[in-house]
């Protein structure tokens, strides 16, 4: 009787009381805190090696001032978006969604001023607010996640093969509005991070198998369809594994730079000197940017590489454990999510930077220059840790219970 009487007083003070008695301090996700805030650093310095020759006559180069502001936005956003239980952003996933389409189609009208829209290395995905620019694709990687973990919370169709098309609908709208721009390269990171959200809600592994096999057999078909830039990268990147260097000082210029710097590292990498000198006068292209890695290994050689891949390990497990331990399906789903994405994201940039993969303009979570993308790795990282922080609040139910 007691007992009944202390869950029924609970349960009329759980509006006012519920969020403070949810608090759960000592938990996984501050791994990804700390790997996030050691990445940053060490990319506030990258750019500033990147950008700028000799420090000690050389005043503090642009980008790494502008870097360091980002940081700290982001991290007052991060701060903002994990006090408030996570279960309030299931609430903004729809609007955060619908508003991030709006600016999408924005993006593409061609009767928008380029003072406010102008394509950089032929992509329109950047809109100019004042002395920043926003990426709407970025935030478009938040509100996916989002909304796709509220559909699925408590569905069970996706078990079924018919049932993955609403699930592929959600995301193709941002795929095709990003790819339109033209970006493919961040229109292709949603594709992990459906599949990873779907798995963690238990489809058939079966059926995404199917998808995969027949995207692979489509793949061909859909190669007149690329952009001219975007058939020269592959064919380069066949070129270079068969050994032709007759693109070598054409679009095969940035990743051969790139191997070069990475190789210039060694075990153990070069003096700080050396390093900027490396990076200036081999003039690599978007050095403070998607080649940041090559940087930093050139700095602090392969241990340095791995260092970083270490930190990203980190995160990774900080919310891989996150996700585990939680009980709420919308919960575990957003972290599964943002976990597919920085996990891809970083992969696909390391894999440019050693000529794995061609380059397709992905940059380095926490680490590569740029406010849109240092600040949505951020607030991924603020997912993760309110749903560390802050205990399922009642009426929920168990992640994904699903019979054989």
């Amino acid at each position: 009787m007691l007992d009944n009487l202390r869950f029924a007083v609970k349960g009329t003070t759980s509006a006012r009381f519920g969020v403070l008695d949810s608090l759960r301090l000592i938990n996984p996700a501050w791994l990804c805190v700390l790997g996030a805030l050691a990445l940053s650093v060490l990319g506030l310095y990258a750019i500033d090696v990147a950008e700028r020759l000799d420090p000690e006559s050389a005043p503090l180069p642009a980008p790494a001032i502008k870097q360091g502001v980002f940081v700290l936005i982001a991290m007052g956003l991060t701060l903002l978006v994990a006090l408030p239980h996570y279960r309030f952003s299931a609430y903004l996933a729809q609007p955060a969604m619908l508003l991030t389409l709006a600016l999408l189609v924005f993006l593409l009208i061609p009767q928008v001023p380029s003072s406010i829209v102008s394509p950089r290395h032929g992509t329109r995905g950047w809109i100019h607010v004042g002395a920043f620019d926003i990426q709407p694709s970025e935030i478009a990687k938040i509100a996916f996640v989002l909304v796709t973990a509220r559909y699925l919370r408590y569905r069970d169709e996706h078990r079924r093969f018919l049932g993955l098309v609403p699930v592929g609908l959600i995301a193709g709208v941002p795929v095709v509005l990003i790819t339109l721009q033209p970006d493919l390269g961040t229109a292709m990171m949603f594709v992990p991070a459906l599949f990873a959200m779907l798995l963690a809600a238990g489809a058939r592994l079966r059926h995404l198998l199917i998808i995969v096999v027949l995207a692979v057999v489509a793949a061909p078909a859909s190669y007149p369809l690329l952009m001219p830039h975007q058939k020269q990268r592959i064919v380069a990147l066949v070129h270079r594994f068969q050994g032709d260097t007759s693109a070598d000082q054409g679009v095969n210029y940035q990743p051969n730079r790139a191997q070069e710097i990475v190789g210039a590292g060694g075990l153990s990498g070069t003096s700080d000197h050396e390093a900027r000198s490396l990076v200036h006068y081999n003039r690599l292209p978007e050095a403070h940017n998607d080649m940041v890695f090559a940087v930093i290994v050139a700095r602090f050689g392969l241990l340095g590489g791995l260092g970083v891949i270490g930190l990203y390990l980190l995160w990774i497990v900080g919310a891989g454990a996150t996700a585990a331990m939680v009980r709420d399906p919308f919960a575990r789903l957003v972290v599964v999510g943002v976990c597919a994405f920085i996990a891809t994201q970083a992969l696909v940039n390391i894999a440019m930077n050693i000529g794995l993969l061609p380059i397709i303009g992905i940059t380095l979570p926490f680490v590569s220059y740029g406010g849109s993308s240092v600040i949505a790795s951020w607030l991924m990282t603020a997912l993760v840790l309110s749903v560390g922080v802050h205990r399922a609040l009642p009426p929920y139910r168990n992640s994904f219970e699903f019979g054989a």
